[in-house]
């Protein structure tokens, strides 16, 4: 039987990125928080100190920072009359356990999304007409505008130094920066990233076929920076582990370099890690959370009661939390009926390969951020009539690493093993670099996550299962932004080039990205969203679940600006609105 615990004001499951902010910002205004984590604490000196980090096998394929799925895992399918399969090794997403969560090992690309994002549907059917949307694409407006969400994305970025050229100030255009993007109030807080020569080949390229090139906003530091708390970050040193590694120099954002040496310190803020949170407790209205059951890493049960739940951790186990406790209704693809896991969507990364005989690149001075992007092709940008889809992607060339097992960029028709495998390796590490697409990738009815009816996970709750495949607006995007990096790359002067496109089905078992989303979606009204426009429950007012899940579709950039902006919007809400006066904050 669980042992009841005192109770708190206010409760975190999850303490990550969105976990740390939201800590931050109501023990700032004087609340009692309690975070519930159930990895381990994390901390640079300790964790990531640049005498091991950059060990590959230990991080990048031991995965020492992700999750184990011996011990959290889920199946997955590709389509309804399929059956899914657990996941027993991670490999096209690397969910991260422990303090700090994911963010630990980004990139540290850090962008926001377009004012189109925000409005899709509304937008596409303006400028198209309703029959541009196919009947099985679940398209809906997010509940929240660019403009009301651009305070939080100027203080996200104020937090963790983003380094960047500004290409929209208050409605005025600036050189060099993306001029695509949604007005800015300040400029970045630190200056671009100082880019190395594959990068600049990109570039050239791009402006030659008259693009917009810009740098690519960045959480690796370009100069030294202290953060409004008072936290100071060092410059990156462009040694290439951003990726799947936490950063031993202080130089790239997250929540150990930007919010927990303040946050820690602090008396009205506790955390207790390896404790996974099994399920969230409601009355007997079911329209009351109060609190979570938890179990520490020796197999003890706990009752935490609680005035406030926030969940904060990854977004399928968000949405699996709340599908294990029984809260809200799960989604039917059959009726279409619910609202809880629908909407999951992932995101489309097809890649140019080029290769030089005669330019030295260097890939080994790098960082997660540092590379060129053009964004023409994103959003609603350029005109979409008569491409069959809607949306799309930047494109970049960046140079995030050279790392010796990892970095195998070889042309076409090299052996996999062997001595001409040895000597293709030779021949181009040092002269090739790969250009990506970002691609977004719009829901669909048949794209979902709900509850696998035989797996179970070590405390007998179902595994989450994902069903998942790319559709014909992502194939047919992916064949026309091909199409555009094939001329980005020519227009570089290769030796040759060499297409890696994805699907046309999703594969769940090589790497591509962690940008999971959706799953408990925001929205307008509880008929098509599990939260509303400030990611409280429309059944549990007393609930907020933040982060990624609340995407109701995934735009052509990295999220975890987004995610961030989302945040602190939130914790606003919650700081000057239900805290005051709890309760609804939205009537539906």
């Amino acid at each position: 039987m669980a042992q009841r615990l005192p109770g708190v004001d206010v409760l975190l499951v999850g303490f990550g990125w969105t976990g740390a902010i939201m800590a931050q910002e109501l023990t700032a205004a004087g609340h009692d928080v309690l975070a519930i984590e159930r990895g381990s604490w994390r901390e640079t000196s300790t964790d990531f100190a640049p005498s091991f980090i950059q060990d590959e096998l230990r991080y990048r394929y031991h995965g020492h920072l992700f999750e184990q799925t011996a011990q959290e895992t889920l199946t997955f399918r590709n389509t309804p009359d399929q059956t899914a399969l657990p996941m027993r090794r991670l490999g096209s997403f690397l969910p991260g356990t422990g303090v700090g969560g994911s963010i630990l090992h980004w990139n540290g690309q850090a962008f926001r999304f377009l004012p189109y994002d925000f409005e899709i549907r509304r937008q596409t059917a303006a400028r198209y007409g309703e029959a541009m949307i196919p009947p099985d694409m679940t398209l809906q407006d997010w509940g929240v505008t660019y403009d009301e969400l651009e305070p939080h994305y100027t203080r996200w970025e104020e937090l963790c130094g983003i380094s960047g050229q500004t290409g929209n100030l208050k409605g005025q255009k600036q050189a060099g920066g993306n001029p695509f993007e949604g007005p800015r109030s300040k400029p970045y807080p630190t200056p671009p990233m100082k880019q190395t020569y594959g990068p600049m080949l990109f570039g050239e390229a791009a402006a030659s076929l008259k693009l917009h090139p810009f740098p690519c906003p960045s959480g690796n530091m370009s100069q030294a920076y202290t953060n409004p708390l008072g936290v100071s970050m060092a410059p990156c040193t462009y040694c290439g582990f951003c990726e799947k590694f936490g950063c031993g120099n202080y130089s790239k954002a997250s929540a150990q370099t930007t919010i927990l040496p303040v946050l820690m310190q602090r008396k009205n803020f506790t955390l207790r890690t390896e404790c996974e949170v099994t399920r969230i407790n409601l009355d007997g209205s079911g329209a009351h959370a109060t609190g979570v059951t938890y179990v520490d890493a020796h197999g003890n049960e706990f009752e935490q009661p609680a005035e406030l739940v926030i969940v904060c951790a990854y977004i399928l186990h968000n949405v699996h939390l709340l599908m294990a406790s029984g809260i809200g209704t799960r989604y039917d693809p059959a009726t279409g009926q619910g609202t809880l896991g629908k909407n999951y969507c992932y995101q489309l990364t097809p890649s140019v390969d080029v290769f030089f005989d005669d330019k030295l690149l260097n890939p080994f001075v790098g960082a997660g951020a540092l590379g060129m992007i053009v964004d023409d092709w994103n959003g609603d940008n350029f005109d979409h009539a008569g491409l069959g889809f809607i949306h799309g992607g930047y494109i970049g060339g960046y140079m995030t690493t050279g790392r010796p097992i990892e970095t195998e960029l070889l042309p076409e028709g090299t052996p996999k093993w062997g001595a001409k495998w040895k000597q293709a390796f030779v021949k181009n590490y040092l002269t090739s670099m790969s250009l990506s697409l970002m691609g977004s990738v719009m829901p669909n009815k048949a794209n979902y996550l709900d509850l696998d009816p035989t797996y179970r996970d070590v405390y007998g709750r179902p595994l989450m299962r994902m069903t998942y495949d790319f559709k014909q607006n992502e194939l047919k995007l992916q064949d026309f932004a091909m199409g555009k990096m094939v001329d980005i790359a020519n227009a570089m002067k290769p030796r040759e080039i060499k297409k890696s496109p994805r699907g046309p089905h999703y594969d769940i078992a090589p790497y591509q990205s962690t940008h999971n989303t959706g799953g408990a979606i925001m929205g307008v009204n509880r008929r098509e969203s599990v939260v509303n426009r400030y990611l409280q429950h429309w059944d549990v007012p007393n609930l907020f679940v933040v982060g990624a899940s609340a995407f109701p579709h995934n735009s052509g950039y990295n999220p975890t600006g987004t995610v961030s902006a989302l945040a602190l919007w939130a914790a606003t809400a919650i700081r000057d609105q239900y805290l005051k006066h709890p309760g609804p904050l939205v009537q539906s």
